[in-house]
């Protein structure tokens, strides 16, 4: 889901839990909503990452999200990124 439609749903109320979940070296956002669960993609299609854990929450601020939950199980922050 884009960034303009996630800020729809947000606006809304309909998302009810955001997660930013890190992977390997980078760090992705998931919001859960009454149909189901999205991640947060580009506007050309790709999932959006960050470096930073600062960075996302700077993002998720700025959408208007005061609490988000943070899942670090995966997290090697030395771990060079994979192009897949």
């Amino acid at each position: 889901m884009d960034e303009r439609t996630l800020r729809a749903l947000i606006e809304a109320g309909a998302v009810k839990k955001v997660r930013i979940i890190a992977n390997g070296s980078v760090f992705y956002v998931e919001a859960e909503h009454g149909t189901g669960t999205v991640t947060a993609h580009t506007t050309a299609g790709k999932l959006k990452t960050w470096v930073t854990l600062d960075a996302v929450a700077r993002w998720i601020k700025q959408l208007g999200v005061g609490k988000a939950q943070l899942e670090l199980g995966n997290w090697h922050p030395g771990q060079k990124g994979l192009e897949l």
